[in-house]
């Protein structure tokens, strides 16, 4: 059944890996779940004594038992279906050509919008007598108040489009909103799940200490965290891979129905440079 309104909690990285980039994700929860899911989430998290924001870089062998308890029951709330997420990245090996200055500039921003556009499959929802609403909820976005602003304005557009008209989906300028991720478990969660992606795509698990022949406590414990994540993800989706674009498993409408994908960007006009792709079995 189709929500009167829906919220997207949106996280990026500016942070730049050997194999992939550009990463973005969100968690989609219906107006009518969400105070109940972040209310379990943030009871949970107290419980945990993990008072201050809960993000990945934060991840220690100390901590690992609460993130990893508090990562559970967030892909329970998935699970359930009263949650989605989606994270999405690019390859570096797949270098595009031909972009402008201006294309440059504003690449980070013009991603964003495709991911917003696209990866949710929102223009599938099943409409609904009055249509949905959608918020947008964004950590803060580092950029100039023009670029963002201009970002609002392309976003604001969607309700325009005609698959956003089909489906029924309309967006207020206040409904994009810029937040404090610290007040939102939910943002919180997704900074957490793109972290890992991110961590485990560009083989930072494999690091080492300067000097040192074994992994630091830190790799470890975020290894160990991701895997658990892995393990969650793949009851939902068997076989998953990390690395590619989730296949649709032969439903037309899983880029809306799934609980969970991920969405490997592919711009149109690349050429592949095999020495920034990642070793054959490196995944």
């Amino acid at each position: 059944m189709a929500e009167k309104e829906y919220i997207i909690f949106c996280d990026e990285s500016a942070k730049e890996g050997k194999y992939y980039c550009n990463f973005y994700g969100g968690a989609l929860v219906g107006g009518s779940q969400h105070k109940a899911v972040s209310g379990r989430l943030a009871a949970l998290k107290d419980g945990l004594h993990l008072y201050g924001e809960v993000k990945w870089e934060k991840v220690t062998e100390q901590y690992l038992e609460k993130y990893n308890a508090l990562v559970t029951a967030f892909f329970k709330e998935v699970s359930a279906g009263r949650v989605k997420v989606r994270i999405m990245f690019r390859q570096k090996a797949q270098r595009p050509r031909g972009l402008s200055k201006d294309d440059l500039e504003l690449q980070y921003l013009k991603l964003y919008y495709q991911f917003i556009k696209w990866a949710f499959g929102l223009h599938l929802i099943p409409r609904r007598k009055g249509g949905s609403r959608l918020r947008l909820y964004f950590d803060r976005i580092p950029d100039t108040r023009e670029k963002v602003a201009q970002f609002k304005a392309f976003l604001l557009s969607l309700q325009k489009s005609t698959q956003f008209r089909q489906a029924g989906i309309s967006i207020a300028p206040e409904d994009i909103t810029e937040i404090r991720s610290s007040d939102h478990v939910l943002a919180q969660c997704v900074d957490v799940v793109l972290g890992a992606m991110q961590f485990r795509l560009n083989d930072w698990h494999k690091q080492k200490l300067p000097g040192q022949r074994v992994r630091g406590k830190r790799t470890r414990a975020k290894e160990k965290l991701y895997k658990a994540m892995l393990e969650d993800i793949r009851k939902l989706l068997p076989g998953f891979n990390i690395g590619t674009t989730t296949g649709r498993r032969g439903d037309e409408r899983a880029r809306w129905n799934q609980p969970y994908r991920h969405w490997c960007f592919h711009p149109k006009d690349t050429v592949f440079d095999a020495s920034l792709a990642k070793p054959r079995g490196g995944r």
